[in-house]
Parts: C-alpha cells; structure tokens; sequence
C-alpha cells in the first residue's frame, strides 16, 4: 500500500511531495500534464515564503527572477495610484518554476507519474482505493492538489461545485517596455488585468475576465479590443508589445467560492482548498505555505504505520483556517471594488487619499514570513 497520494502536480503538490519525501515518507505524485507547460497564472509570489524556499533549496534563483517593489492600481478610466509593495516580491514564470520544482521531487525521491490523471477516489477500511487509466492502488493518505477545479470536485460532490462559476483567466507572456520592478493591477469593465516581470527580459499579462462578457462578445480577442483596451493603460500595453505565445493561455468556469479543506479525508492543498482573488497577488504564496503546513502536520500525526487521521485532519483544518481564511474574506470583499467604472475610481480615490486603508488591504490578504 502507497503511504502518500499526492493528485496534481502545481506548487503544492510539488512542494509537499519534496517536504514528504526528504522526512522519509513513500510519496507518488499524479499530474495529467507533462512538464514543463504554461498555465493560467499571475506568477508574481510574495517575499513571505523566500526564507522558506531558500532554506529549504527551493529558491529557483538560477531563472534569476524579477524582484518586484512597487505597485500600481489604475481605474477603467485609466486614474493611477503607485505605492511600495510591504514585503515585496519576486516574478518567474510556472513553466521554469514547476519544472524545476519537479526536477526537486525526482531528486528526493518521489515517485512521480506524468500525463497520469486519478479518475477516482473512494475511502474505505482506513484507506483510500484510487485508479488512474493505468491501475488501481490502495494508498493511506491522499492530498488534493489537483488546482482551481478538476473532475474529482463534482464526484466528490463538493459544495461549491453547485454554485455559479463565472470568471475566466488569461495569460500571456510578452516583451514590453515597462518597469522591472513594479507589479501594477489595471481595471477593465468587468475585470482587471495584471502585468509583472517574470525571467528573460519577459512579462506576464494576466487577466480576470468574465464569462458573461466573453459570450456577449463572442471571443477573446473582440473581447480585449471592446473592453480590456478601454483602460488607456492597458491600450498602450497592447499596441506596444510583442506577444510571445501563438494563442492566450485561458482558464473558464471558475469561482472564488469558499472551499471545504478536507473532503472525504482528501487532504486539499493550495488552490484545491481555497481559491484567493488574483487581486490580491498571493495565491502562488498560499500553494507554498499550505504545503508546509500540511507536511509538517502529517509528519507528527503519521509515524511508521501509525496514522491518527482524526488528529491529522482536525490539525491541519484548524492551521489552514488560521493562517488563510481572513485572507480569503478580506480578497472577496476587496474584489468588490474592482472590475467597474464607478468602484474602481472610488477604489483610486481611497487609496491616494488614505494609504492607511491601500496597505490594509496589502497587510491582510499577505502573510508573513516563515
């Protein structure tokens, strides 16, 4: 019987599956795709987590990525606000990133199964009963870390899943002229856009776009020329860049609805267990830190062949809730003021006029350093 199960092979399946296996623990990992490829993603990670990654020989520092200081807010009407980041943060792409995270699990012995999905899951008998398209195993623990939504979540029947799921993601990577060391966030009707530097003299162009808006015009491209380029920042990014990908990368269906963190006894990590707003610029810190989290209570409720599941679940639910869920609250509420004419020149306005009220909001959707 397999020890550990990991499902998904982003940030936190990567990360607890190193953490796992370097304390010792046989450790499979499952991951649909075949490394490395583009995902959907802001790839701006806040400092929080770089003691971690360094002290742990995780920092991907030979990708030497951008060092992110300060950021800009713009309004649809293209009003700007600039500020400082708190602790700051660094941009890499997830291509370079989880392939070099990968390369980490194979090196600490994780057994890991590419273009391989986990098709289903059924607890029984203290274990957990898995097939893939390949095989059927049996398996003590299993965590989930399959991303935003994955063909687990409906037979799991999880809550959220019933619920509307109305945004989509865009990516793309560009080369531009445009500060280095900013991240700034530029709203649109119905959406907002981020642009960072990430490796190689590169940018990530990344966008919350909204289902309804995408049917209403039909595509992605009628959709950025009727509303994404209507914020002047925006325009000038468009016509005075060099795309890089043949086609966006696009993400659809998707909902930033509260998430239960066990499932069935299915440990969830990082997106999997709840989704922050990409507003908030931090979801890549959270997969880290809730890998953390979860291997080190795994390590003190599962030693040898002795594993108090009750305690494990109930450890690490109450340390996720405490470390993420004021997090969470905080970006959905914030959300709120973006995406529209009206409450993003109100959002504009209260930052210039109150920087108390722009780092608040920085303060509680960042965690600090571990």
């Amino acid at each position: 019987m397999q020890q550990i199960t990991i499902i998904g092979g982003g940030l936190a399946g990567l990360i607890s599956s190193i953490l796992l296996a370097r304390k010792g623990y046989d450790v499979s990992l499952f991951e649909k795709r075949a490394y490395p490829y583009h995902k959907v993603c802001g790839e701006y990670i806040s400092n929080e987590v770089k003691p971690f990654l360094e002290a742990n020989s995780l920092f991907p520092d030979r990708f030497n990525p951008s060092q992110l200081k300060t950021f800009q807010f713009t309004s649809v009407k293209g009003k700007s606000f600039e500020l400082p980041l708190d602790l700051g943060g660094f941009g890499i792409s997830r291509y370079n990133l989880d392939l070099f995270l990968y390369q980490q699990a194979l090196e600490s012995g994780v057994s890991v199964y590419t273009k391989s999905s986990v098709n289903e899951v059924a607890f029984e008998g203290d274990a957990f009963h898995l097939k893939t398209s390949q095989k059927s195993f049996e398996s003590r623990v299993v965590i989930g870390a399959y991303g935003k939504s994955g063909v687990l979540d409906k037979k799991l029947s999880r809550g959220f899943t019933h619920k509307n799921a109305p945004f989509i993601g865009v990516k793309y990577h560009i080369k531009t002229d445009f500060p280095t060391d900013r991240i700034a966030l530029h709203n649109f009707k119905s959406g907002y856009c981020g642009i960072s530097a990430i490796e190689e003299d590169k940018f990530n162009l990344c966008y919350l776009g909204s289902r309804e808006m995408l049917r209403k015009y039909g595509s992605v491209e009628a959709m950025e020329e009727g509303l994404v380029k209507q914020n002047p920042y925006l325009k000038h990014i468009y016509e005075n860049s060099e795309f890089l990908f043949e086609k966006p990368e696009v993400i659809n269906a998707f909902s930033f609805a509260p998430k239960k963190t066990v499932e069935q006894h299915i440990l969830m990590s990082g997106d999997t267990a709840g989704l922050i707003t990409p507003l908030c610029g931090n979801g890549m810190a959270m997969a880290i830190h809730s890998a953390k989290i979860l291997s080190d209570a795994i390590e003190k409720h599962f030693k040898g062949d002795n594993l108090n599941r009750a305690l494990l679940e109930k450890e690490y639910t109450q340390k996720w809730q405490s470390t993420f869920s004021k997090r969470l609250r905080v970006g959905r509420n914030t959300q709120k003021l973006f995406g529209s004419t009206i409450t993003s020149e109100v959002a504009v306005w209260l930052m210039k006029n109150s920087k108390a009220f722009a780092y608040q909001i920085m303060k509680n959707t960042h965690g600090q350093p571990f």
